[in-house]
């Protein structure tokens, strides 16, 4: 005998569902509290810390110097690009001008680390939606062959402490111009095999389009700058708008996304990779003779004063703030870390989708916790 139910008596409870922080699709010790109404999220809180490790506070007991290896473990994914806004902040608290040649080698391996930084990320994103390994695979192909072209350039192939303040810390090696003028054409070619796998792909689409839409003014409000903010279709790029070293001597374009959806996050950092070879082929092109190192000494002793210098890191806004007393310690160094923004709006893109989204929109953001917890 079939028994009646009565609706009224029908009662739902909200639920905790833990994610990380050992979750695999965290990208990093990073945990997330979500609330969950049946499949849909009704509450999203982040919690980070797992990873501090006081780097603002070691900057004040090293020198200047010393401290160029431990902005590698920032964001490590793109540790010559954090070296870079590191060593150039401390320029300019010293007031110290680099050669052409700095400049452009500078430039140069920036931009191959952006590209390097951009196929992990969608290489681990397209990963976290459920596809198998072969994508990912195909992105760290790719990577290998600029981590080799580093392995030349400095010695190392994760963290790499290859920006020196005053220049680099070695000149590009014989043959190297020739070796990343080959793999600017092997790219080119790769980035459309890449792209080839997704952009048209049926379930990729359904898992990206519509999902985690970003808006220009939430965008804005959370401070949030990279590819995540012209994802949502803000043309804002420090290379082009605050331009630093010689980007603007080169022609470039940014791109930007229509819906500020996973699927145009995704996209912008594929139009980004054509764009950096843009870059590394009119700066191998025209790179000029010179020396790429301007000898500033062991020990450093900026006049007491205070700097703050930012540039466009892959993900977006690097700035380091520093404070001289005139010792060759840093009084206070004070990060700006991109991915603290970008993560910060995680909780608004996460209310109201369902929970098998939410990896896809933390995916989609690109972060790195080192950066984070530093």
């Amino acid at each position: 005998m079939e028994t009646a139910i009565n609706e009224k008596n029908i009662h739902t409870e909200e639920f905790l569902v833990n994610v990380g922080p050992q979750h695999p699709s965290t990208h990093g010790v990073l945990y997330l509290e979500a609330k969950l109404d049946g499949e849909v999220i009704a509450d999203c809180v982040t919690h980070i810390g797992y990873l501090h490790r006081s780097m603002e506070k070691i900057a004040e007991n090293r020198t200047y110097t010393q401290f160029i290896p431990f902005t590698d473990r920032l964001d490590y994914v793109a540790a010559m690009n954090n070296n870079m806004a590191y060593v150039m902040a401390v320029e300019k608290l010293m007031n110290a001008e680099v050669t052409e040649r700095a400049k452009y080698i500078r430039v140069i391996i920036a931009e191959l680390n952006r590209i390097a930084s951009h196929l992990v990320g969608i290489g681990t994103f397209v990963q976290d939606l459920g596809a198998f390994a072969t994508p990912l695979f195909y992105a760290f192909r790719e990577r290998e062959r600029i981590v080799e072209i580093f392995d030349e350039v400095c010695g190392n192939r994760l963290t790499y402490n290859y920006m020196r303040i005053g220049g680099v810390q070695f000149d590009l090696p014989k043959g190297a111009d020739e070796k990343i003028k080959k793999f600017l054409g092997y790219m080119r070619q790769r980035t459309d095999e890449l792209e080839g796998l997704f952009t048209k792909n049926a379930i990729f689409l359904a898992r990206t389009k519509g999902i985690g839409v970003l808006t220009k003014e939430t965008a804005i409000n959370y401070s949030v700058t990279g590819p995540n903010l012209r994802g949502s279709g803000v043309k804002w790029d420090l290379r082009k708008d605050e331009p630093y070293l010689v980007y603007d001597k080169f022609n470039f374009d940014i791109p930007t996304g229509n819906n500020g959806d996973a699927w145009d996050r995704y996209k912008v950092r594929i139009e980004e990779i054509r764009q950096s070879l843009r870059i590394i082929e009119q700066a191998i092109g025209g790179l000029p003779e010179g020396d790429p190192t301007v000898k500033v000494g062991r020990i450093i002793r900026p006049a007491p004063g205070e700097a703050y210098l930012r540039t466009e890191n892959p993900r977006g806004e690097l700035g380091f703030y520093i404070v001289s007393d005139g010792s060759p310690y840093p009084y206070r160094v004070k990060i700006r870390a991109p991915s603290f923004s970008n993560l910060a709006v995680l909780t608004p893109l996460a209310k109201g989708v369902k929970i098998a989204d939410l990896i896809c929109i933390l995916g989609s953001l690109d972060i790195v916790m080192g950066e984070i917890d530093r």
